[in-house]
């Protein structure tokens, strides 16, 4: 007995932990920073955390209350109607509650490349064929409406990451409109706003809603999650904002309390935490900025909670990196062999990895063996 054929799907690459490095290189944990998955540097917000310590006597009973109090926060926050708004497991979870409401055998989803792989994975898993427009290193990932038009084919769902990762650029809401406008009417569009707390751009939902002076659309949902602004990547909570009309298909689609008992309570919390967000928000800003002043390489400009580098050879630094006791992201899997992304830090951690960076480009690890660079 064997599994359906998986040959066309591939594994998720998810950034390394510190334990399980440490633990291959035979050293102690404390050695190491870990700068490769986006993660909050200052933890959890403080309000989530005792709602988690809170919440644990009431794990027993499932989480109906919690569930709908979240989803009725979130509808506020937004301003749109709570059934608009569709929790998940994570933003991963929200990605594929919106593949099973959309997709049948034969419909396609177009992804930008590089991109998360996660959209094509999840098409693929509810039988969807997966087709790609690029966004070019040699124009600095800039993401218009043309580009993404250019590679439209009558796709069931266009996902749009902005700002997109590993790059940190973004769109533009009138060129998000205008990819709306230029798909057709059973194409829905969604706008991955994963780091959207870390840019200064309106959310998409403005689109959706008609504010900012957009008329209202049908056609283009939004999706967001607690994992990064708000420092909760361990509970897994993310959700999407859908149209009106959409609102219904939820319930056919989830699976059973979509999310736990401490993700809603959780989740609830950390909405209303805004010191934390803004501490964040301004850690990533001023990171951002001193990576650019001072990487000795060329760094994209971002608008996430990370940037992303061109080293020349992505494998050899990391490791290099790494060995040296802090942890970036290799973008090989993005299909960028020369680039690795290093997440926005406090700023010991940050200087840190700009000071080890800087270090091994002077030595020219970008050009040297692997194992050299791990002899020094």
């Amino acid at each position: 007995m064997q599994p359906r054929d998986l040959s066309t799907h591939v594994a998720y690459e998810a950034g390394r932990g510190i334990e399980e490095v440490a633990r291959e290189l035979g050293r102690e944990p404390d050695e190491f920073v870990k700068l490769a998955s986006n993660e909050n540097p200052h933890g959890p917000s403080p309000a989530a955390t005792v709602a988690v310590r809170e919440a644990a006597s009431s794990v027993s009973s499932y989480p109906k209350a919690a569930h709908a109090d979240l989803t009725d926060a979130l509808a506020e926050k937004w301003d749109v109607d709570g059934e608009q708004v569709w929790l998940g497991n994570g933003g991963d979870g929200a990605i594929d509650y919106l593949h099973r409401a959309t997709l049948e055998p034969g419909d396609s989803v177009l992804v930008p490349s590089p991109g998360f792989a996660y959209y094509g994975m999840s098409s693929r898993f509810h039988h969807g064929e997966v087709r790609e427009y690029d966004l070019s290193r040699a124009e600095e990932f800039e993401q218009t409406a043309e580009t993404v038009l250019e590679g439209y084919d009558g796709d069931r769902l266009v996902w749009i990451t902005s700002p997109h990762n590993p790059s940190g650029s973004t769109m533009a809401l009138e060129e998000i409109q205008r990819v709306a406008e230029g798909t057709d009417e059973r194409t829905l569009v969604v706008v991955d706003e994963a780091y959207g707390e870390f840019t200064d751009r309106e959310s998409a939902l403005a689109l959706t809603e008609g504010r900012a002076g957009f008329s209202a659309r049908d056609d283009v949902a939004v999706l967001r999650t607690f994992s990064k602004a708000y420092g909760l990547a361990g509970i897994r909570l993310g959700y999407a904002v859908v149209p009106g009309e959409w609102g219904g298909a939820y319930t056919r689609v989830n699976t059973p309390f979509a999310a736990s008992e401490l993700a809603c309570r959780a989740g609830l919390a950390a909405v209303g935490d805004d010191e934390h967000v803004s501490r964040t928000v301004e850690t990533a800003r001023d990171a951002r900025e001193y990576m650019r002043e001072t990487v000795d390489a060329h760094v994209w400009e971002s608008e996430a909670n990370f940037v992303l580098v061109d080293v020349g050879n992505a494998s050899v630094v990391a490791e290099g990196m790494q060995e040296r006791g802090v942890i970036v992201r290799d973008c090989t899997s993005f299909g960028l062999p020369g680039c690795i992304r290093i997440t926005c830090g406090t700023e010991a951690e940050t200087e840190r990895a700009v000071e080890t960076l800087n270090e091994l480009l002077a030595e020219g690890a970008d050009e040297t063996d692997a194992a050299e660079v791990t002899e020094r």
